[in-house]
């Protein structure tokens, strides 16, 4: 049995009263039975997952392709409809930011068509969301866009044409040179375009792997230290950097795309530099497009509830701008850069190159934890906004595979999009077969009209990726609310976003993990730790620098400290005591033992004499209380260092005549206190169930003593 309030204390009361005694009843609570081995529950566990019969298999099956679930209950009547609208509305949208977002990942535009015809088709079989739209996702094309450029000059592809020609023109110079160009002359098999694809397919493989084993593995609590605020500022420093590098298709400059550290700044010094070489009909065209797509962006947003459907002005921008580069001969007349030759139909699968893995394991790592951890926080919004419910862990399964079977048909990394997401969401979205029509809406696109597209030029589609960060950007008019609301939040947000922009998207991940991290560690470092007092008429003890009249127990200090107590935050706990009390115990103890010192030293003087009238003030000065009581409400945890310092802070003020209780531990710290043998018999500290129960026992103790005294 464990015991609490374990003194069972009798107050007398004054003669001339009634003859009432006060008890402090013991509590006793019989704890459950401990939990059994730790062998013991993995035998368990393993008979239970080896274990086969018929019933399970189907639970797994159903389980693993909800689709089968779903499917069967589908009301045509009901959902067919909605589906087949937002389906089609949001394949319109999604053609020209597949093509657009494809030069943002570094790829040629079929391959954007590619990723996002697949991801819709995988999702519908392996997803439990009905609204979510999965596909091209604006900051992972940048993540991979980085990875394929560095890539892709590793392997030589930027060399100054010259050389390339030296290295192809005879088969004597490729074997008589360094390493580096043997590698060179053996990937030029493939040309840049075939070589950059196999980059981000390889990484999207390896994302892909990544994100199945977390949910293998159940690790999906990755997610949690990604927080809104630290993904809100990641998004918006990655928008910096998307914005930067289209920059140079606005100005129809050719220049190298810069990465690593420091690259939106070495990208911007760049331009500059080249800014007299800006092609006039590309900055002409770039200029007419944001006057068209902006305004009209803004009208759809403004007039989303008149509207039944979203204007997809962006096709109509991209149609027109097609038919004026075709019909105006732009590229012939004027030098401006065309997306070129769009091929139907689909190319042979191809396996990922599994020489290329060591060089991309570590970047897809951080790639593979955004797109789970944006494509799990949708499906929760929106399944709780609808009255659904979405497996988490199925979820990271239908992302990974999202990436792994379309990584052998020439795709990239995909995640669930905030913005196509909330179109499919307005336009009737019911189930998961909306995706299976905008994959269809993308398959006409691929089999038909592709190959119009030749004359398009790049700075139309830059256009259109610009436009589309303007969700991102204008998180900036909510950082007043944001501050006013929490500044800690504020501040990581501000920390990640530049990070993020001024540094690499990789790393300003990082950072922003890393400073979360910190300010939760700094707030238990340095935690409020007020004084209580009474509420009259209740049981309840509040903080007085919070509230007003509020009543304090006389020679009783009630004080609350709200944050585990851990090695980190142990001295702090102490210096705020001493602080809030007004006591070191420490400091009274040896100025005690200094003072009688000094009176000894005065006896040995004078015999006869008393000591002076200072050390008998000083020794004789009554500190003003006789209890402190310790309110762990807010204590979730000790460890070692946290129960060696309430045993001090114990031992230091009974050794000064104050007693110390504990109250509203919860039962990890009363675990944690009765195996580290805080309580030894003997000794009067007590472990209370409330505030109220330690205070009324203060003080009838203090009675009773003082009771006993007079008589």
């Amino acid at each position: 049995m464990a015991e609490f309030n374990n003194v069972h204390s009798v107050t007398e009361m004054p003669e001339g009263d009634d003859a009432k005694r006060s008890f402090h009843h013991r509590i006793f609570l019989e704890p459950q039975e401990k939990k059994r081995s730790m062998k013991a529950l993995m035998v368990k566990q393993a008979k239970k997952s080896c274990s086969c019969t018929p019933a399970k298999v189907k639970d797994y099956v159903l389980s693993f392709f909800p689709v089968l679930q779903w499917l069967p209950k589908y009301k045509l009547r009901e959902y067919l409809l909605g589906d087949i609208m937002s389906g089609v509305i949001v394949g319109v949208l999604l053609v020209p930011q597949s093509i657009a977002y494809s030069l943002l990942a570094g790829q040629e535009p079929i391959y954007g068509l590619y990723t996002s015809f697949f991801a819709g088709i995988i999702y519908f079989m392996f997803g439990t969301s009905r609204h979510i739209s999965v596909g091209i996702f604006g900051v992972i094309c940048l993540m991979v866009g980085q990875v394929v450029d560095r890539e892709i000059q590793r392997a030589g592809y930027d060399l100054e044409p010259a050389v390339l020609n030296v290295l192809t023109g005879t088969e004597g110079y490729a074997n008589t040179t360094a390493a580096p160009v043997n590698q060179t002359s053996q990937n030029l098999l493939c040309d840049k375009s075939c070589y950059a694809i196999t980059v981000g397919a390889t990484m999207t493989f390896i994302a892909g792997v990544y994100q199945v084993a977390m949910g293998f593995f159940q690790v999906g609590f990755v997610s949690v230290y990604l927080s809104d605020s630290l993904l809100s500022g990641f998004v918006t420093g990655a928008s910096f950097t998307i914005l930067t590098s289209q920059a140079k298709y606005l100005l129809g400059l050719d220049i190298p795309r810069s990465s690593g550290i420091g690259s939106l700044i070495a990208t911007w010094i760049n331009i500059f530099r080249n800014i007299h070489k800006t092609n006039i009909c590309d900055l002409v065209t770039s200029f007419l497009c944001f006057l068209v797509l902006i305004p009209a962006k803004e009208l759809n947003e403004h007039f989303k509830s008149r509207l039944k459907a979203p204007i997809p002005v962006e096709l109509g921008v991209i149609v027109a701008a097609t038919l004026a580069s075709h019909f105006g001969k732009l590229r012939e007349t004027y030098g401006s850069s065309v997306a070129g030759h769009i091929p139907t139909g689909f190319l042979p699968p191809r396996p990922p190159d599994w020489n290329l893995i060591p060089n991309v394991a570590l970047d897809a790592i951080p790639i593979a934890i955004i797109g789970f951890a944006i494509t799990v926080s949708l499906s929760e919004m929106f399944a709780k906004k609808h009255g659904y419910s979405v497996k988490a862990n199925q979820e990271m399964y239908a992302i990974g595979f999202c990436n792994i079977i379309p990584s052998f048909f020439h795709c990239f990394v995909t995640s669930a999009a905030l913005a196509k997401t909330l179109v499919k969401e307005s336009t009737g979205c019911r189930t998961q077969i909306s995706g299976m029509v905008t994959s269809l809406v993308i398959l006409l696109v691929l089999l038909v009209i592709a190959p119009l597209f030749y004359s398009l030029q790049k700075c139309v589609l830059a256009v259109i990726t610009i436009a589309n960060l303007r969700g991102a950007l204008r998180k900036f008019k909510d950082l007043p609310k944001m501050w006013h609301l929490s500044r800690v939040d504020t501040v990581i947000w501000l920390v990640t976003m530049a990070a993020s922009a001024l540094i690499s998207t990789e790393i300003g991940l990082l950072v922003g993990v890393c400073f979360s991290m910190l300010c939760v560690i700094f707030r238990t470092q340095r935690p409020e730790a007020p004084l209580l007092g009474w509420v009259a008429e209740s049981e309840t003890y509040e903080s007085l620098s919070a509230y007003k009249n509020l009543q304090t127990k006389p020679g009783i200090v009630v004080f609350r400290f709200e944050a585990p107590l851990y090695y980190i935050n142990k001295e702090c706990f102490k210096s705020t005591l001493y602080k809030q009390t007004g006591v070191n115990p420490v400091w009274v103890k040896a100025a005690k033992q200094k003072a009688a010192k000094r009176m000894l030293r005065e006896k040995e003087v004078d015999s006869g004499g008393n000591p002076t009238s200072i050390s008998t003030d000083f020794v004789s000065e009554p500190l003003g209380f006789h209890t402190i009581v310790i309110d762990c409400c807010a204590v979730q945890f000790l460890d070692t260092a946290g129960i060696r310092t309430l045993k001090e802070v114990c031992k230091d003020y009974r050794e000064i005549d104050v007693q110390v209780l504990l109250a509203q531990c919860n039962p990890s710290v009363r675990s944690s206190l009765i195996r580290g043998e805080f309580f030894k018999e003997g000794e009067d500290h007590l472990l209370f169930h409330s505030v109220h129960q330690a205070v009324d026992f203060a003080l009838d103790a203090q009675g009773h003593s003082g009771t006993s005294a007079s008589k």
